[in-house]
């Protein structure tokens, strides 16, 4: 085990947000495990970060209960855990559509990705959260509670995912559990659910970051956030 270096776990981290969120604390000498599904991508990414920081990269998927166990063992061999980052999504169709048109099937693997297996990822990292008095951050969505055509089987479990969050920090006051819409970015899974937007004048997420950094910094209370928000008071 290594001490003195905060952990976090980061799923999802092999592009966009996960992988931003990566780089950035990769630059603040954080230990990271770092997961998604393709073993290359993922081992790639752990390359080039292993020049700043130690990192265990584990490929495999989220909804599966023994990737999570090796996980959370992952982070426990770096020193514990301090920030955990429920960041993979599953969108439920890929382009989307109307609820009429939704697979159920798709909707089910939305709710396994989104829903469940961030609770499955928690449950097996309390003890390390509860012992480092850390963090749980879930990546949330404005269609989580706003209604858009054809946002639905994604917004549902985004919303299922908020109400877990704001019980989680009931349950657990000693820890931090922040819920938070990244807003739209220039990313690979926003163009899957709507490859005819143009996201030219979306923010890519290393523009994002900072507001995550900022909740991170000043040690922000548990609690639903904008990332928009956050980046535009810091503006002004």
């Amino acid at each position: 085990m290594w001490a003195d270096m905060s952990v976090a776990i980061i799923t999802g981290a092999s592009r966009g947000l996960g992988l931003a969120l990566a780089e950035a604390l990769a630059q603040r000498g954080w230990g990271l495990v770092l997961t998604a599904r393709g073993a290359d991508a993922l081992e790639e990414v752990a390359g080039k970060l292993r020049k700043r920081t130690r990192v265990t990269a584990i490929a495999g998927d989220v909804a599966d209960d023994a990737h999570r166990v090796a996980l959370v063992c992952a982070a426990w061999d770096l020193g514990g855990l301090d920030l955990l980052v429920n960041n993979a999504s599953a969108l439920g169709a890929e382009p989307l559509v109307r609820l009429e048109h939704l697979p159920l099937i798709g909707l089910r693997e939305a709710l396994e990705t989104n829903v469940v297996a961030p609770l499955g990822l928690v449950q097996q990292a309390l003890p390390l959260l509860r012992d480092s008095r850390g963090t749980v951050l879930n990546i949330s969505s404005d269609a989580a509670v706003e209604a858009y055509p054809t946002w639905g089987g994604y917004g549902s479990s985004k919303a299922a995912l908020e109400q877990l969050s704001a019980v989680l920090a009931e349950e657990e006051p000693d820890l931090r559990v922040w819920w938070v819409d990244p807003g739209d970015m220039r990313t690979a899974l926003y163009a899957a659910a709507c490859p005819d937007d143009d996201l030219s004048d979306r923010p890519v997420p290393e523009q994002v970051v900072p507001a995550f950094l900022d909740l991170l910094d000043r040690g922000a209370a548990s609690g639903r956030y904008s990332a928009p928000a956050l980046l535009a008071g810091a503006a002004s």
